[in-house]
């Protein structure tokens, strides 16, 4: 599969940002999940 995607007359490309807003500031994300995260 290619660099971009297509239907009949539309070609696009997806790419998504994924932002945490967790309601208090004590931490959720641990481990290896929480550094991954935050390493990129």
């Amino acid at each position: 599969m290619g660099l971009y995607r297509s239907s009949s007359h539309v070609y696009w490309r997806c790419k998504y940002h994924i932002v945490w807003t967790p309601k208090y500031r004590f931490r959720i994300l641990r481990d290896k999940l929480g550094k991954e995260l935050y390493r990129t």
